[in-house]
């Protein structure tokens, strides 16, 4: 451990921040960009991340570790304690200077704040709870704040944050407790798993008290999210969505994150991946979770046993819809909400639109455009007043490869006779597509 002493705070914030960064709770880092003497501003990439809020707008924060420190060793992370890495920890005092001055020159809409393990759980928690309260208290800073609750600290510290913060935090990591075992041997499913389970309480009892007493303190009032690294252990597809339905069920979390492993230690339990990330994985998880949480589907339709990954060609609702024919065409004039979400191309908004538009008129293709229907995609599993826009045959084959983009129709390999078969993204090919700009905003805004 290379341990740098009386460096200065513009320092320890080089050294956090990039710490900070394989943490996606936040989607995106900064830019460097220097003022030209012309213009008006310039652009530090130093700590600054994007989020969406629930309405969404882009918002700015200001993403760092209190300390880059720690006492475990987990194999997968870069901080871990058997790096030779540069460390650097703040003060509470100097991550509320920071916080501040960046908030008043309009850099940031708030803070998101997480941390090694310095000298213990408890230990650490009770520094970031310093440090919120000083925030929140001292400074008087009502902008957003977004902590991670540290595994295995004392109840009553997270408690005592939970009534400070907009969000918590606590990253189960790998999807099975085997995977804990082999990479992070000093976490438990049990240490991680508590904390989230005192949280939803926490936010069940506030939301129960704020019923009764209107200005009753309000705890994690932004909800609680989680992030999985995808790859760095053996677990399919079907199993990471099969853990985020759990945790969505019993825990109430916002969100799940999915972060493709990225090989920052040379270890012999740490899978060897000359690609790169596996950024398609990634993005077909994140696909999957908006139809879990938005779109009615279960882990169970997406994906089994025997079908246990994602179609690399297909994002998985197409994949699912060419897979059940038998209920489409759908009739947009007559099909119950449920069902218009099911079809490709039909997002949740425009399936609202639809329904709340057919109550005045029959609505053809024109309309459907004009309401917001990718019709590329919707047109092989729609009838408008009980026509297709064109013929079609609703066939697996002939429809897949309408909907495969041409770069991606070489990968194809059939099966005998017309069924595709289902391309296994870690034996059959080494496949390591970026998604494409639509793909990113159907991320975004949830339409698919």
């Amino acid at each position: 451990m290379f341990l740098e002493e009386h460096m200065s705070i513009q320092e320890k914030l080089r050294i956090l921040t990039d710490a900070a960064k394989y943490d996606v709770a936040c989607t995106s880092s900064g830019v460097e960009r220097k003022g030209n003497g012309i213009g008006m501003g310039n652009a530090a990439e130093c700590g600054i991340c994007h989020s969406f809020a629930a309405d969404g707008r882009c918002i700015s924060l200001l993403k760092i570790l209190f300390t880059n420190e720690c006492i475990f060793d987990c194999k997968y992370c870069i901080n871990r304690k058997s790096n030779d890495v540069p460390r650097a920890s703040f003060t509470p005092d100097e991550v509320c200077t920071l916080t501040m001055e960046f908030y008043r020159r309009n850099y940031i809409e708030g803070l998101f704040l997480s941390s090694g393990i310095l000298k213990s759980p408890g230990y650490t928690m009770e520094l970031i709870y310093q440090t919120v309260k000083k925030l929140r208290e001292e400074h008087h800073f009502n902008g957003y704040i977004h902590v991670k609750a540290i595994p295995g600290a004392p109840s009553e510290i997270i408690e005592k944050t939970g009534f400070l913060v907009d969000r918590m935090s606590i990253n189960l990591e790998l999807p099975t407790a085997e995977g804990l075992r082999t990479l992070a041997p000093h976490k438990t499913r049990k240490t991680i798993l508590t904390p989230m389970k005192q949280i939803q309480t926490g936010i069940e009892t506030s939301k129960n008290e704020l019923a009764i007493y209107r200005h009753a303190p309000q705890f994690v009032p932004a909800g609680q999210s989680t992030q999985m690294i995808v790859g760095a252990t053996p677990e399919n597809d079907y199993q990471l969505i099969t853990v985020a339905e759990a945790l969505y069920a019993k825990y109430s979390l916002k969100r799940v994150f999915y972060s493709a492993f990225v090989a920052v230690n040379k270890d012999k339990m740490l899978p060897d991946n000359p690609d790169g990330p596996m950024l398609l994985r990634e993005h077909r998880l994140y696909q999957a979770d908006w139809l879990l949480r938005f779109y009615g589907f279960s882990a169970g339709e997406l994906l089994n046993e025997e079908r246990p990954n994602f179609n690399v060609l297909l994002d998985p609702k197409a994949d699912w819809a060419v897979r059940h024919l038998e209920h489409f065409p759908v009739e947009v004039n007559r099909a119950d909400y449920q069902m218009l979400l099911r079809v490709p191309g039909i997002g949740v908004r425009s399936a609202k639109r639809i329904i709340q538009a057919r109550r005045t008129m029959l609505l053809g293709f024109d309309e459907l455009k004009r309401l917001g229907v990718v019709l590329k995609r919707a047109v092989y599993f729609i009838t408008c007043k009980g026509k297709m826009m064109y013929p079609i045959k609703i066939q697996e084959e002939a429809i897949t490869s309408h909907l495969v983009y041409d770069d991606r129709r070489k990968l194809l390999e059939l099966q005998q006779g017309n069924e595709f078969r289902q391309m296994s993204l870690f034996e059959d090919y080494k496949i390591n597509m970026p998604p494409t700009v639509e793909e990113k905003k159907s991320i975004v805004f949830g339409e698919m």
